[in-house]
């Protein structure tokens, strides 16, 4: 409990709830981290190594996230103990157990995450009738299936690579983890005439200096395959992805995969956060003082939150996605603006933009945070 009381500060964590269940294997975390703005929407997050320490920290994203995009939510977490390539049957048995245990924590709203998708929603959603980021069968955007992420990624590098004088037409990309997030904005990106030429996802890494096809490498993946399965680049190990120069560089996997003692070994200009947490405070300004410019994960990549909580409110995918736009090249915008006038970074920069927001409105509730 210690290591999840360390982050608590005046935002929070309002709850943090285990759920364990011995029979059927049952481990999982919720942190409603602060409802002032509304209740809480966060994604499942479903892994073998998924920890109460790492949830806190995700949850806490979600606030800043939420507030940054001037959504009426709150930021929660919730993760789950298992390999999410288990068999259906049991995956969809755990979730809607985990699911149920939660059933009377309505400051939370349910949606997809690393290891969970819009079939694991549909679950809960029938469980307790409580969840975002649906299949369209039921009404839903399927957030994975559409690439809200993967869209407000490529606005928030069309605003950044203005700041920094980038030609996005020509510029070379790199992703860590291509999976949901990263194929998504691969694929807005090479619309946009960016050049892929590198790709790694959790069996290792393909490099092709003069570019891959998007689709192609996008197709490899959706039949189950690794990026390495690509015939056309030189196959490298899964943290090569870090060495290889670039104009744009972006991490869509895990928390802290840059840190201060990797950090020197990117070579790049523009740094798009498409996961949450995904650098250390340190990596973060280390680059800062080499005068790479970092978007943080909770502006850049608002767009699935966006997409999630408008689609609560029965919009639609076009509604969505114009929504996903505006709100993306405005924060990101400001938040440039706000870093410039203050010399500060712009991690906190959007801080201080998100947390005036939350103040404002725990100011109007009776109890701040519940």
């Amino acid at each position: 409990m210690e290591d999840v009381f360390r982050y608590a500060d005046e935002l929070g964590p309002a709850k943090v709830i285990y759920v364990y269940e011995p029979t059927l294997g049952l481990k999982g975390v919720l942190v409603v981290d602060n409802v002032a703005c509304g209740p809480s929407i966060g994604g499942l997050r479903m892994a073998p190594d998924v920890s109460a320490e790492e949830c806190v920290r995700l949850a806490r994203a979600m606030t800043l996230k939420n507030a940054a995009a001037g959504l009426s939510h709150g930021g929660g977490k919730s993760v789950l103990l298992g390999e999410p390539r288990m068999p259906d049957e049991q995956k969809q048995r755990l979730i809607r157990a985990f699911a149920h245990a939660l059933r009377k924590e309505e400051d939370y709203i349910f949606g997809p995450d690393m290891g969970t998708d819009e079939t694991c929603m549909a679950w809960v959603k029938d469980e307790i009738g409580r969840a975002v980021g649906l299949p369209a069968a039921l009404g839903g955007i399927p957030l994975d299936e559409v690439g809200a992420t993967g869209w407000g990624i490529l606005h928030a590098a069309e605003v950044a690579a203005a700041h920094c004088a980038l030609d996005l037409r020509g510029a070379r990309v790199v992703i860590q983890g291509f999976g949901a997030v990263g194929t998504h904005s691969a694929r807005f990106l090479a619309e946009r005439g960016a050049v892929l030429i590198g790709a790694a996802d959790s069996r290792g890494t393909i490099y092709n200096p003069k570019g891959m096809d998007v689709i192609d490498l996008i197709a490899l993946k959706d039949e189950g395959k690794t990026v390495c399965d690509y015939g056309d680049g030189r196959t490298l190990d899964r943290d090569a992805v870090l060495d290889l120069e670039c104009e744009i560089w972006i991490p869509a996997a895990r928390p802290d995969v840059v840190r201060e003692d990797n950090v020197h070994r990117l070579k790049t200009r523009l740094i798009l956060e498409a996961a949450n947490i995904p650098f250390t405070a340190g990596a973060e300004k280390a680059l800062h003082d080499r005068g790479v410019l970092v978007i943080p994960d909770f502006i850049a990549n608002a767009g699935g939150v966006i997409c999630a909580a408008m689609e609560y409110r029965g919009a639609s995918h076009a509604s969505a996605f114009a929504a996903i736009e505006e709100k993306i090249r405005a924060n990101v915008k400001q938040v440039l603006q706000i870093a410039k006038d203050k010399g500060i970074l712009p991690r906190d920069a959007g801080r201080e933009l998100a947390i005036a927001r939350v103040r404002r409105a725990m100011s109007s509730r009776r109890f701040s945070i519940f």
